[in-house]
């Protein structure tokens, strides 16, 4: 499990973790590596969907 799915609806609510949160962790990748992932995961989700930064 995740750490926030741990959390109950008010914590999350709390703490300002929406349903539509990602969490996004790296370790040791080589960075050419991440980007590469990153591109491939947005391009399979498509363009119709919303983006939102906080």
């Amino acid at each position: 499990q995740t750490s926030h799915a741990l959390l109950t609806e008010e914590e999350r609510k709390r703490q300002g973790i929406s349903d539509g949160l990602i969490r996004f962790s790296v370790g040791i990748e080589e960075a050419d590596d991440l980007i590469a992932d990153l591109e491939q995961a947005l391009k399979a989700i498509g363009r119709n969907k919303k983006v939102m930064s906080v």
